[in-house]
């Protein structure tokens, strides 16, 4: 061993830094996580690898473009209540599924 080693050119961080992934510190409610451990160990993958991808696949599910059908729905439930004005009482909506064609 040495008596001295030269640190002039030594970087801070990490020895091997990961490619597409960020160290961050978040507090997470203990129910939730202790559900992400004991799914991860009956899957036998790691708890973390799995919040990644229920976080990833709730961003792709609610990041879903305006379809025309996501359209007409939006404005069969907003325009009669626009014609009506903010002054008419309101009246109930139909139920899922029972929209007519």
């Amino acid at each position: 061993m040495r008596s001295e080693y030269d640190f002039s050119k030594g970087k801070r961080g990490a020895v091997i830094p990961q490619k597409g992934k960020t160290r961050i510190s978040i507090f997470i409610d203990d129910a939730i996580l202790d559900q992400f451990r004991s799914r991860a160990e009956k899957a036998g993958t790691g708890y973390q690898t799995m919040m990644n991808e229920a976080l990833r696949n709730y961003l792709s599910e609610s990041d879903q473009p305006v379809t025309e059908k996501l359209l007409r729905q939006v404005l069969r439930q907003e325009m009669p209540e626009y014609f009506r004005g903010p002054d008419a009482a309101p009246t109930r909506t139909r139920a899922k599924g029972g929209a007519r064609r």
